[in-house]
């Protein structure tokens, strides 16, 4: 068999990772699928590091060193990976958005505004202008293409299935303007009539539920465990324990039986649509 091309390593600090890997793991004399059995993984998920599509963890880097007998190398990188990712998303959000590019299932509850990766530019840019109304330009501008471009696992099925409860303030709630809301809500309608997405709204009427708590997104992977992910105001929980992920999921399954069918959500956010452009004509 013919041994892969070697990682650019300048490509990126993820890439000299993953060079830095596949040479500590060669110098030891180990497959992928030997090295995963050290550190109870899969041979799969090495892989995926040393071609940098997966980015490294901090636990995980350091059994790796200890494997691998690294002396700290591999913690020391993935410092580095950490940080160039902080340039980009928020502290408290780096892991959860790496996750999101692997996931093969995201399900998400959203009590308060549409999914950043749902989100409309200019929907993003309100939301984000809302919490930091002195950013300037160009750290705006960063802001929106960053978030608009973790929407590239959306649109094909095949790849992620995307599957979200929207609770019905996120339909109401005026965020930006009447025109940006319909626009918004137009988009979410097309990913639904497209079969791009599965989308239910949680109605008032409903009253309460399982996760009145506030968000939570549920991500499932080909080849590692479940992941839940919770966020407040400016801070963010990944969580990984198996019994508390079944619990989350358990509690989204609650929300997802009291929730409006598919049909009927699409016909109740046609129905904000046009409730949002009456509106903005009438101003």
């Amino acid at each position: 068999m013919v041994s892969p091309s070697p990682l650019d390593p300048t490509r990126s600090p993820a890439a000299f990772y993953g060079a830095e890997l596949r040479r500590l793991r060669e110098k030891a004399g180990l497959s992928q699928q030997e090295l995963a059995d050290l550190v109870f993984i899969s041979g799969t998920y090495v892989s995926q590091l040393e071609k940098a599509t997966r980015r490294p963890q901090e636990d995980l880097s350091r059994q790796l060193d200890t494997a691998l007998e690294g002396d700290g190398h591999l913690e020391r990188l993935h410092s580095l990976v950490r940080a160039t990712r902080r340039r980009q998303f928020a502290d408290y959000f780096v892991e959860a958005a790496e996750h999101e590019l692997q996931a093969r299932s995201i399900l998400e509850y959203a009590p308060l505004v549409v999914p950043g990766l749902l989100q409309t530019r200019r929907y993003a840019e309100a939301v984000i202008l809302a919490a930091q109304p002195l950013l300037d330009e160009e750290k705006l501008e960063e802001r929106l293409t960053d978030r608009l471009e973790r929407q590239v696992v959306i649109g094909d099925p095949d790849r992620l299935l995307f599957w979200a409860v929207l609770d019905e303030a996120v339909l109401r709630r005026v965020v930006g303007s009447r025109e940006i809301m319909a626009e918004q809500l137009r988009h979410i309608a097309g990913l639904i009539t497209n079969r791009k997405i599965i989308v239910q709204v949680m109605e008032f009427d409903a009253g309460a539920h399982a996760l009145l708590g506030g968000m939570i997104s549920l991500m499932t992977f080909d080849d590692a465990p479940p992941l839940a992910y919770t966020e407040t105001m400016h801070v963010g929980h990944l969580m990984d324990e198996t019994a508390l992920v079944e619990e989350c999921r358990l509690a989204y399954d609650f929300v997802r039986t009291a929730a409006l069918s598919q049909e009927e959500s699409l016909v109740r956010i046609m129905k904000a649509v046009e409730e949002h452009e009456d509106a903005s004509h009438s101003q």
